[in-house]
């Protein structure tokens, strides 16, 4: 099990600073940005504080990856800061790290959330040795026509504004993939159209395992094979890899294929157990064939029937989103069909 530095929680009055490591989202799109900032002071109580390039242009922010790094060591390095929310994700935020003080980020652990993108940040920081939050950005889960969601905000006060154990995890009473969007101001106030959830699909393994919670948004994972920033193989001993996809439908095969590199490389041998997220545009017949996959790739090909899995969790592409801590610990019990974060 690893041993993670855990920050501080916050509270009403934190201060909180917004960064964009990935796309300049804020400065694209202002209003949408600006929801959500209205969100954290208000519904939340939160303190907001901008970096330097937090609105700066998106081109000159994909020109300079220093600077996106930089918002974030000033953030780490500040005592007077909390913690930190990216505003959005992106598909470069790779090209940050190497800009990345780990002596400032270790020294200075404070809650830092988002996701997508942000996956490399959360794989660096556990690296480092520090637990974050893989969870809603500010543009996308935090901003939401009509406000953030209530399982969303459940979430955000229970995983991040408490001293309390997360505990048992639930699934949202319903969930929205429709897209509204972002530059159509006259309906910002218009909630998504919102469907039943149908819950969790357990397989594999029937024993209670517990591990500690590794992984992200599995395209984003593809930019850090074979890097430095990749987890060491004992990184992997006893984790609980949990996924999501940014794609809308993405094929099965190559889900399949990134999945099945997991396997030569020696890692799913390693795990104590998988969670996987609600995949965007996936329909029922979709979902049941995502499973079957997992199941040939972990039973036929690896040689893991014992390995418990839980498809269709509220983290990821879709909304309402609930917020895992990265290297947290975890236990799951399939008899109990429970998922704890103790």
């Amino acid at each position: 099990m690893l041993t993670l530095q855990k920050p501080r929680p916050l509270r009403p009055g934190s201060r909180v600073a917004l960064v964009s490591p990935s796309w300049g989202g804020p400065g694209t799109i202002p209003h949408r940005y600006e929801m959500g900032v209205r969100e954290l002071r208000e519904r939340f109580g939160l303190d907001v504080v901008e970096m330097p390039h937090t609105r700066a242009d998106a081109d000159w922010l994909w020109r300079n990856p220093a600077a996106r790094a930089d918002d974030l060591n000033r953030a780490f390095d500040d005592p007077s800061i909390d913690g930190i929310i990216t505003t959005i994700g992106g598909e470069d935020s790779v090209r940050v790290l190497p800009y990345i003080d780990a002596q400032t980020l270790a020294a200075n652990p404070k809650v830092f959330l988002g996701y997508s993108d942000t996956t490399t940040l959360h794989v660096f920081a556990l690296l480092s040795g520090v637990q974050t939050f893989y969870g809603p950005s500010v543009m996308a889960g935090i901003a939401e026509n009509g406000g953030t969601l209530p399982y969303t905000e459940q979430w955000f006060r229970r995983a991040l504004m408490s001293d309390e154990p997360i505990g048992e995890l639930s699934a949202s009473d319903e969930w929205t993939e429709e897209r509204i969007p972002w530059e159509d101001m006259e309906r910002a106030g218009d909630r998504r159209t919102m469907r039943p959830n149908p819950g969790w699909t357990w397989q594999g393994g029937s024993e209670r395992v517990e591990g500690h919670l590794v992984g992200g948004c599995l395209e984003v994972l593809e930019f850090l094979k074979g890097t430095r920033w990749w987890p060491r193989p004992e990184v992997w001993d006893g984790a609980v890899l949990y996924w999501e996809s940014y794609q809308d439908g993405p094929s099965l095969e190559l889900i399949r294929s990134w999945l099945r590199n997991y396997g030569t490389q020696g890692i799913l041998e390693r795990l104590a157990g998988m969670l996987v997220g609600r995949v965007r545009g996936y329909g029922e017949e979709q979902d049941r064939e995502l499973a079957k996959v997992i199941d040939d790739l972990l039973t036929v090909e690896s040689g893991r029937s014992d390995l418990p899995v839980v498809l269709g969790l509220d983290f990821g592409h879709t909304d309402p989103q609930m917020i895992l801590p990265n290297g947290g610990h975890v236990v799951i019990d399939p008899g109990a069909r429970s998922i704890v974060l103790p």
